[in-house]
């Protein structure tokens, strides 16, 4: 029995393992290069699930990019199923090829992302309204260029390093 329980305690840890890193598509294509993609005009739709896998919410969003070079001003604007709209502008700033740093209003402290190939990983915590409250939750964030005007995101949201939710959009490039 004991023997058991190891077998399944080792099973769960490792099932429960994401051991994807930005630099596994260092060599793949097609390169996406977060500031030109965002820049100019987006739409995007997503679906929110809860850690069932529930569809709780859906929204639209248009995003709107600004790079000037160094930085990256995207202002986005949530238009959610719920009749709920929501705004937030995000301050992306290139620190080398592979590393960005960024800021918004509701992320607690600075944002971390990493760029390889297809793939744009994005960590940070984002204060969340939950029932008059805001909670912090923990974004794993991960975008993938599919064409020059097509990317799809997919978050893992946790808390105490347990899923919550996770976070499915499409993102067209106008």
């Amino acid at each position: 029995m004991k023997n058991y329980f190891g077998l399944i305690l080792i099973i769960f840890l490792t099932g429960c393992t994401n051991n994807m890193k930005p630099t596994d598509f260092r060599d793949q294509k097609p390169r996406l290069i977060i500031e030109d993609f965002l820049s100019g005009n987006v739409k995007a739709w997503g679906i929110l699930q809860n850690r069932s896998g529930k569809v709780t919410r859906q929204f639209s969003a248009d995003l709107s990019g600004n790079w000037d070079g160094k930085q990256l001003i995207l202002d986005e604007k949530f238009n959610w199923s719920d009749g709920e709209v929501q705004t937030r502008q995000w301050l992306i700033s290139k620190l080398d090829d592979h590393n960005y740093e960024g800021t918004a209003g509701d992320v607690v402290g600075t944002a971390k992302g990493y760029s390889y190939g297809p793939a744009f990983k994005f960590e940070y915590v984002l204060l969340v309204p939950v029932k008059g409250k805001e909670i912090k939750i923990t974004f794993d964030d991960w975008i993938f260029k599919q064409d020059e005007r097509v990317a799809i995101n997919r978050a893992t949201m946790t808390k105490f390093g347990f899923k919550v939710a996770e976070l499915t959009v499409m993102f067209v490039k106008e």
